[in-house]
């Protein structure tokens, strides 16, 4: 009977082992392979060149980045959302009461990239906004889950409720900022104003700059649409007519094929596709028939967006500005026609004319003072988004009025987890 107890005794000694071996091996196994992840050796260090552009350059104490390998780790992670906002270093709670009583609306258009997506959107993101995501419909269907598993962590995000297959420079372009517009119209955040962005703009200006600078006296309670009246050299985009070649490009049908004149008897202006619109503007974009005949008639034109914001802005519409021209600083972008006159050149290439920053971009950048930069490229100049992603949380983290939680930091001093590296701000 003792020799019973003992074998018995000695079974259930031997399963209590294997069992906790086994879970040992399989926590082992499992919660590793999404930590390492976001372990600081997989970081590129900051550029020389960078180093000098950040606050405390002067005291010589290297800085480890976190968080870099975004893209990996929201395809391939199984973390809570809790975790994953952590460990991505979202901002978690308003930083002023002045942000939280003036709420901004975002309207962000992507088909690519993910890694540059996510890093805007954490750049731009706070609490007390909301953020309309329009994904092109011919996004690859894994570039389509990941942001969908990333937005569905939040409650102020979400995805555009109509998804257009977007060609450059076609109405289609127009008409997902159209969507997005429709489904903040229904929001029930009480922002003040939306901006429009792509995946490959980065901030340049903190959030409460953003809403200081819209509050300032020569906005408050106007839109931002720099333009001027249409140039004989841009009349072709709207007196000619085109037709988009679906996810293709846009083709003019011919020569001699001209569009009747604008609805309405308006005067066509021509001006940059990006904005700030009060929401009472957004209102009669989607509800005035002028506004919608407008959008009608823009349908077998040249790249709509650079003509229908600014135009609908100069005629009586809330917020409109009828005698204004190219003010508003809204993107920081180096024109190669604009290479000697605005700038002296782009450190790193031209693409359809536009420059894509390189690290030496990031003075003029900064010096310009505009909300966004564009536009910034991943595999070709990665340096010059770290960098520019660094000024601009040493930046939002400097002026915040609430403390700094330790997720939030981006860089830290040394081989600390928990200070920040310029030393004026941490936990």
């Amino acid at each position: 009977m003792r020799q019973l107890k003992g074998t018995k005794c000695s079974f259930l000694l031997c399963l209590g082992m294997s069992i906790i071996i086994c879970s040992v091996i399989y926590m082992r196994a499992r919660v590793p392979t999404e930590l390492k992840l976001l372990e600081p050796p997989s970081c590129r260090p900051f550029s020389a060149e960078c180093k000098a552009l950040l606050p405390g350059a002067e005291d010589g104490v290297e800085r480890n980045r976190r968080g870099c390998q975004v893209e990996s780790y929201i395809v391939d992670s199984h973390t809570q959302c809790s975790q994953l906002i952590g460990d991505l270093h979202f901002i978690t709670r308003p930083l002023s009461r002045e942000e939280e009583d003036y709420p901004l609306a975002f309207i962000v258009t992507v088909h690519k990239e993910l890694e540059l997506f996510v890093r805007l959107l954490r750049a731009i993101y706070m609490p007390q906004n909301v953020y309309c995501i329009h994904v092109d419909k011919k996004a690859p269907s894994q570039y389509k889950a990941a942001v969908l598993k990333l937005v569905g962590c939040f409650k102020n995000i979400f995805l555009s409720s109509r998804s257009e297959i977007v060609t450059y420079a076609g109405f289609s372009r127009l008409q997902a900022d159209v969507n997005c517009m429709s489904d903040l119209a229904q929001s029930k955040t009480g922002w003040r104003k939306v901006v429009n962005l792509c995946g490959q703009d980065f901030p340049v200006m903190s959030n409460l700059e953003l809403v200081r600078y819209m509050q300032s006296k020569e906005w408050r309670d106007r839109n931002m649409t720099p333009g001027v009246k249409q140039p004989m050299s841009m009349m072709h985009r709207t007196q000619l007519r085109h037709r988009e070649i679906t996810g293709s490009h846009v083709a003019l049908m011919g020569s001699r094929l001209t569009k009747g004149p604008p609805p309405h008897n308006l005067q066509v202006y021509f001006g940059t596709a990006y904005y700030a619109l009060t929401r009472d503007f957004v209102d009669f974009v989607l509800k005035s028939p002028v506004a919608q005949d407008l959008l009608e008639w823009s349908k077998d034109t040249f790249s709509p967006d650079e003509h229908y914001w600014v135009t609908l802005n100069h005629i009586e519409a809330p917020g409109s500005h009828p005698d204004g021209g190219w003010e508003g600083n809204v993107r920081s972008i180096k024109w190669r026609d604009q290479e000697g006159t605005l700038h002296s050149g782009c450190r790193g290439r031209y693409i359809r004319d536009i420059c894509v920053y390189g690290v030496e971009d990031l003075p003029w950048i900064i010096n310009s003072n505009s909300m966004f930069a564009n536009k910034f490229e991943r595999d070709t100049y990665p340096e010059a988004l770290d960098c520019l992603e660094q000024w601009h949380r040493t930046k939002v983290l400097n002026q915040a009025t609430v403390s700094i939680e330790p997720p939030w930091l981006m860089a830290t001093r040394g081989n600390s987890s928990n200070s920040y590296f310029n030393g004026t701000a941490g936990a």
